[in-house]
């Protein structure tokens, strides 16, 4: 018969840097929209941003303020359990009983080693190399159903799924289930504001290619204003941004924080120029943001209290993951451990 695994999410984010609009929108609020609707595990993987070097002080100080952020944004540790990757013995520990399922060719595939570790590859950490092993097991630990992704996170959802369908094989069980990627939204993806074909990231060089959650209300006014578009006017529809990508990146951006489809935003301003539209977006952006920069403020004036929150989240995590990771191992023929 086959096991049925309750509803839950997982999802994490890298606390190696500031974080970004394109994060809240494509990532915190969506965390947010979820609690109350299934139980939702949500995880600063610090052990993901060590693949490549990271100074100390700076990653504890990122990670807390990572942790800031999800709160400001709504994540309330109260209904989702809220911790930090390395507190929970359970992804390590499952991450190499996984390595020792996914095959070397799966990991040849995986196009973000090839990115990140770029032409000089001999150079890179094992652990860059390994780590869609880490991020499946971040999953598998809690048997989690659901995983809110971004589109350029898709394959690693498709690596978990392959791993764990391997396992179930090798070992003859129904035990880990196969997780469904949840992509949703106008602005899943936020692209650079230099460069609509990029991804807007917190490790970009330029920092006028994102917006911070910690930036002040005119700098995000001046990056809007400065963001890259062109001459035309805006169109009635989102077909008509087919070849614009900058254009369809802040339409986009309007739409997710307005709430709207992109079609419905550009019915507003279609024949305006940028002149107009940025302005609007600018004020928009400050709206939603304001109140997320002044929360995280406040939260991060008290490190110890935002220290507390990630060890209690880490307990309940530690409470899932444990037994799930204990009855791996008992499948793959280990000796039961002391409880």
């Amino acid at each position: 018969m086959a096991r049925v695994h309750s509803p839950r999410i997982f999802s994490g984010i890298q606390p190696s840097g500031g974080l970004t609009l394109g994060n809240y929108l494509g990532a915190l609020r969506r965390f947010a929209e979820k609690q109350g609707e299934v139980e939702t595990v949500y995880c600063l993987v610090d052990l993901h941003a060590i693949t490549v070097w990271q100074e100390p002080e700076r990653l504890r100080q990122q990670t807390r303020e990572a942790a800031a952020a999800f709160m400001a944004a709504g994540i309330d540790p109260a209904q989702s359990v809220l911790f930090v990757q390395s507190h929970v013995p359970a992804h390590a520990e499952l991450a190499w009983l996984l390595s020792c399922v996914a095959r070397l060719g799966w990991m040849n595939r995986m196009t973000q080693f090839k990115d990140k570790a770029g032409k000089n590859a001999e150079a890179a950490s094992l652990g860059l190399y390994a780590y869609p092993a880490l991020m499946a097991a971040d999953i598998l630990a809690y048997h989690a159903t659901h995983v809110p992704v971004g589109e350029d996170q898709k394959q690693h959802i498709e690596l978990t799924r392959d791993i764990a369908a391997k396992f179930n094989h090798d070992y003859g069980v129904d035990f880990f289930p196969s997780p469904e990627p949840v992509i949703e939204g106008a602005a899943t993806r936020v692209m650079s504001l230099r460069d609509g074909t990029k991804k807007m990231s917190k490790s970009d060089p330029s920092d006028a290619s994102r917006i911070n959650l910690t930036d002040d209300a005119d700098a995000i006014a001046q990056k809007i204003r400065k963001a890259r578009t062109d001459a035309e006017p805006l169109p009635g529809a989102m077909e008509g941004l087919k070849d614009r990508p900058e254009a369809r990146n802040l339409v986009n951006i309007f739409a997710a924080l307005s709430d709207e489809t992109p079609d419905a935003v550009l019915a507003r301003f279609e024949g305006q120029g940028f002149g107009a539209f940025k302005p609007a977006l600018a004020d928009l952006a400050l709206s939603v943001l304001a109140p997320i920069t002044r929360r995280m403020n406040e939260l991060m004036a008290d490190p110890a209290e935002i220290d507390r929150i990630l060890r209690a989240g880490a307990l309940r995590a530690d409470a899932i993951a444990a037994p799930i990771v204990a009855e791996a191992r008992e499948i793959m023929g280990m000796i039961p451990a002391a409880r």
